[in-house]
């Protein structure tokens, strides 16, 4: 089975998402046999490396909310992260564009470090208060899961490495209709979208694994509201 996972760094709910997706995997009696692939997603691919804004400032601006409004929105995803054991400062993360952390994550993929350097990255942003932006932060992240830290500073300045798979990632979401992240596709045949509940993951595993259908069009095996980020930005959406 193979689970490929578009996110984005500055995504909070990729991070919830993917967390509950790995409580579902412990819970899987095949998860040996299930192999979980990153795809790349940007939120705003026109965001400068140094937005000048903290996260609430740019929700704020975003959804036309006061700052007050966009704290307690951030603080409900807080709180959301906190359940699976995550914790996010808010108030210390700097927004930054992303493309460079993916291409980062591109090259760790060649030398069997993609999962690591994910984990890495976003632990940076929501966690550390980490600029993920600055190509000193990715040299740091990247020789702490074992990359050379010359051959990590060659690919950040050839803009050109790695940026067509950051790509194709981005062209084949696109041919999902993927609009936010996080995004999970199960054998390029079921799509489960937001950070479900870890229920939910081990629901669809298992129907997966024993209803494998010959179909080409992506099933919908969400089963919650569509917690994700798009836009450019990340709100919890209102219960009905």
């Amino acid at each position: 089975m193979k689970i490929e996972v578009w996110s984005d760094y500055v995504c909070p709910f990729c991070y919830i998402g993917k967390r509950r997706l790995e409580e579902a995997l412990e819970q899987f009696p095949n998860k040996d046999q299930v192999e979980v692939e990153f795809k790349s997603f940007e939120l705003d691919p026109n965001s400068p490396k140094n937005i000048g804004q903290n996260i609430h400032e740019v929700l704020a601006k975003k959804y036309g909310m006061s700052i007050e409004q966009a704290r307690q929105a951030n603080q409900g995803v807080g709180q959301q992260a906190a359940t699976v054991g995550l914790t996010f400062n808010f108030d210390e993360m700097k927004p930054t564009n992303t493309f460079d952390a993916h291409r980062l994550a591109k090259f760790a993929k060649t030398q069997g470090k993609e999962a690591l350097v994910s984990e890495k990255l976003l632990q940076a942003y929501f966690t550390d208060s980490k600029h993920i932006g600055e190509d000193k932060t990715l040299t740091d992240i990247a020789e702490s899961a074992g990359l050379n830290r010359q051959e990590v500073l060659n690919v950040l300045n050839d803009k050109n490495a790695y940026a067509n798979d950051v790509r194709q990632d981005e062209s084949l979401a696109q041919q999902y209709g993927v609009r936010g992240v996080p995004y999970f596709v199960i054998n390029q045949k079921y799509a489960i979208s937001g950070a479900q509940p870890t229920e939910t993951f081990i629901g669809a595993l298992k129907k997966v694994w024993q209803e494998e259908s010959a179909s080409p069009v992506l099933q919908d095996l969400s089963t919650n509201e569509d917690a994700s980020c798009a836009d450019g930005n990340c709100i919890i959406p209102e219960k009905k």
